[in-house]
């Protein structure tokens, strides 16, 4: 196996990383031994030579995304863990009412410690949006690991990543099914029903963060009239109407 890639930081600029901060930007770097091309796992250590990090090398901006601050291997049962952990934590929360909310979040990027993977869960449908060229890399294999740890709660998996792989990367990224396929995609949140475009739509189809959002505005449009003012999918004036005196939605 080839040596790995090390990035040695500047003076006094390990301190982000010493926190935890996922990301390590360009002009932290002080040198890099070996040729790091885009998507390579890299080694980052500080001024002083003591190991920091593992990560994913990406020119630009920011330059590593953090998989480990620990001197641990990389491989695919690392990310296979990962995923594992961060849908055994969905299942603690947002999977014991599937049957009136089948749309959520299931990897948070760096919330579960996956730095560049999305992963949103549309009733059986997983759309993943990869942000970096290292995970895009791995996205045959993701597809994989998500329908062995689904099962049959999954029937198609779709990569949109097209339009959040970094801009200055050589790859070109086109959207597609990995898996299986789905003409009409129809979810439950809170038992409002909706059609989601996972295409055409914005980000991986439907805003699934305003989840609670929306739920409190019904609350708050008991006997009102409400404009939803750029109201994309109408998800919030959806919600008004189960209370709301009258609803104007305009887009």
């Amino acid at each position: 196996m080839a040596e790995r890639v090390r990035i040695i930081l500047k003076s006094g600029k390990d301190q982000a990383v010493k926190r935890f901060h996922p990301w390590i930007f360009s002009g932290a770097i002080k040198k890099i031994y070996g040729t790091a091309a885009e998507g390579d796992i890299v080694d980052v250590f500080d001024n002083k030579n003591t190991f920091l990090a593992r990560g994913h090398y990406q020119p630009g901006s920011i330059a590593v995304r953090i998989l480990s601050f620990e001197d641990t291997e990389t491989g695919i049962d690392f990310f296979r863990e990962r995923i594992r952990k961060a849908i055994d934590y969905r299942k603690s929360t947002v999977l014991k009412n599937i049957n009136e909310t089948n749309v959520f979040r299931l990897v948070h990027a760096e919330g579960d410690n996956l730095p560049g993977l999305v992963v949103d869960y549309y009733n059986g449908v997983v759309v993943m949006q990869m942000h970096s060229v290292g995970m895009y890399r791995l996205r045959e294999e993701f597809t994989e690991i998500l329908k062995e740890l689904l099962g049959e709660k999954v029937s198609a998996v779709y990569d949109k990543s097209g339009e959040t792989i970094p801009h200055m990367s050589a790859i070109v990224a086109e959207n597609g099914f990995l898996y299986g396929s789905s003409d009409r995609v129809q979810v439950s949140e809170n038992g409002f029903r909706f059609i989601v475009d996972i295409e055409s739509g914005q980000k991986t189809g439907f805003f699934i963060d305003q989840r609670e959002n929306r739920k409190m505005l019904a609350e708050y449009s008991e006997g009102r009239t409400v404009l939803n003012m750029f109201s994309y999918t109408g998800g919030f004036s959806v919600y008004a109407m189960k209370n709301a005196r009258l609803v104007c939605s305009v887009d």
